[in-house]
C-alpha cells in the first residue's frame, strides 16, 4: 500500500503515513464490493453499496443489462477504474 499524497509505502495496517503526516483512508471497500458484485451483481447490489442509486435500480430492473453490465463492472474493479460516487477509486487488494 502505498501513500496517496507522497507515493511513501505504507504499512498494511497504517493510520498515518510517515512520510508526509496525512491521514491513510485505509478500508475494505474493494473487498466488500466484489464479494457484492460476485453475489448480489444482477441486482445492482455493489452500485448502491457505492452510491450510484439511479445505475443501481437500472440494473435491478435489466438483470444487470442481462448480465453485460455486471462484466463490466467486474473488470473495471479488478482494474483499477471503478470509482464511488464520489470519484474515490475502489481498489481490490
Amino acid at each position: 500500500m502505498f501513500c496517496t499524497k507522497c507515493g511513501k509505502e505504507l504499512y498494511a495496517i497504517a493510520f498515518v503515513c510517515v512520510g508526509c503526516g496525512s491521514k491513510v483512508k485505509n478500508d475494505h471497500r474493494g473487498l466488500i464490493t466484489i464479494i457484492l458484485l460476485s453475489l448480489f451483481g444482477l441486482l445492482g447490489a455493489h452500485r448502491f453499496y457505492t452510491g450510484h442509486i439511479t445505475a443501481g435500480i437500472i440494473q435491478l430492473f435489466t438483470l444487470g443489462g442481462l448480465g453485460i453490465w455486471v462484466s463490466l463492472d467486474f473488470f473495471q474493479l479488478l482494474s483499477g477504474n471503478f470509482k464511488d460516487i464520489e470519484g474515490n477509486i475502489i481498489k481490490v487488494i
